[in-house]
């Protein structure tokens, strides 16, 4: 049962960007503890915190116990199309309780906000992950698809891919490159689980403001002259040796002619010549496209299963006992 009141002596207070290492050192342990090791950066966490468009007074939380220590995070991050991402972190079962109470008020004032009578709030839930497993039962979340990090590793250089007929790349540097690149990832990922397409002003802004990301890393496919897919590389996993695909995605209309293992083996090559010791990238376990099947052919492995739990909740409901 949710609950609006802390442990005696524990306090809040909403997160902000200069709370960064201090979330990273609670989310480093949480995960260490549930996934072996620490699955997050400091980048990962001022991106987060600082998201155009998140007001860290409404969205995120710390709590700290009588001592004054750190003892839990919890976030509620609105997505385009009115749904929320809600994450929630601590060892300790009471804060857990109200941190979810917090984050879905804020879900179900989100989806006020948009003027919808039902708001669907999503927590990711590491597969070892037990405690936040029964957690997110008891609240009504139900599995809806799972994610696998996925890992190769590069032993010296990594050869370019092998020409394909009539496929060129061009670097994102241009305001032109980049609008078809735009195009390309809305229509590659539609209907895909969580997509919502944006505005090309809503997109730039977006990588704009990931301090991982580079343009100089964003490539768009061109097949017989025509926009036919992208590949989206940034440094967020630089910390670890790894170079990172972010996103990849090829048009219906492009598929099943090599542009997508293509741009692949090209993250491969330039992440071994940049020396980085391997390639990274996460893919939906129920992509509509034989995404997983080409990782797995080009001799990536899953290192991380991550399970996305999903809860449609009326927006006038109390989620709290």
């Amino acid at each position: 049962m949710l609950t609006d009141t802390l442990p005696a002596g524990f306090v809040s207070r909403p997160a902000a960007i200069d709370d960064a290492e201090t979330v990273l050192a609670l989310v480093r342990a949480y995960t260490t503890a549930v996934a072996g090791f620490a699955d997050c950066t400091l980048a990962d966490v001022r991106d987060e915190l600082g998201r155009p468009g998140r007001r860290p007074e409404r969205d995120a939380w710390l709590v700290f116990d009588a001592a004054g220590a750190p003892v839990g995070y919890g976030t509620a991050d609105a997505r385009d199309g009115g749904e929320v991402d809600v994450d929630v972190v601590s060892a300790d079962p009471a804060v857990v309780d109200w941190l979810f109470a917090r984050a879905l008020d804020r879900a179900r004032e989100v989806g006020r906000e948009a003027g919808h009578a039902e708001v669907r709030v999503d927590q990711g839930v590491h597969r070892d992950d037990e405690a936040l497993r029964t957690t997110v039962t008891a609240l009504g979340f139900a599995p809806a698809t799972t994610f696998r990090r996925m890992r190769v590793d590069h032993d010296g250089d990594v050869p370019p891919p092998a020409p394909v007929a009539g496929l060129v790349l061009r670097q994102a540097l241009d305001e032109d490159v980049r609008r078809a690149v735009h195009a390309v990832w809305n229509a590659s990922f539609a209907g895909q689980f969580g997509f919502t397409p944006k505005s090309y002003e809503a997109w730039h802004e977006k990588l704009e403001g990931k301090s991982t990301s580079d343009w100089a890393e964003v490539w768009l496919a061109e097949l017989d002259g025509a926009p036919a897919g992208f590949l989206e590389c940034t440094d967020q996993f630089r910390d670890e040796g790894s170079g990172y695909v972010g996103h990849l995605g090829v048009v219906p209309a492009a598929r099943g002619r090599g542009v997508a293992g293509h741009l692949l083996r090209h993250a491969f090559h330039r992440h071994a010549a940049a020396g980085l010791g391997g390639t990274l990238l996460h893919v939906d376990s129920n992509n509509p496209t034989p995404a997983l099947d080409l990782y797995e052919s080009a001799g990536m492995r899953t290192v991380l299963v991550i399970d996305v739990w999903r809860a449609t909740l009326p927006t006038a409901q109390d989620v709290r006992a």
